[in-house]
């Protein structure tokens, strides 16, 4: 997983601006290795509440797009992790 530092780099190299709800969505990003979307989302609002759900869900696509974050489908995960 890469740090603040690297996502933030990242962006810039795919000509994003850095606004300040984009680098608290980094931090979290980057300090929550594996988490869900929605949570990603509530640690963002406890952060800042004027962060809105679809600013974190446009800023999770884009550094998937970009190749930054992988999504895992969980349910998917789980149940090949039951078969063996």
């Amino acid at each position: 997983m890469m740090n603040n530092e690297q996502i933030v780099e990242a962006l810039k190299e795919s000509g994003m601006r850095i606004t300040r709800q984009r680098m608290i969505v980094a931090d979290v990003i980057a300090d929550n290795d594996g988490a869900s979307c929605k949570d990603i989302c509530c640690i963002v609002r406890g952060k800042d509440s004027s962060v809105g759900v679809a600013t974190v869900y446009r800023m999770i696509n884009v550094l998937e797009d970009i190749g930054v974050i992988e999504r895992i489908d969980m349910i998917k995960h789980r149940r090949n992790g039951d078969e063996g």
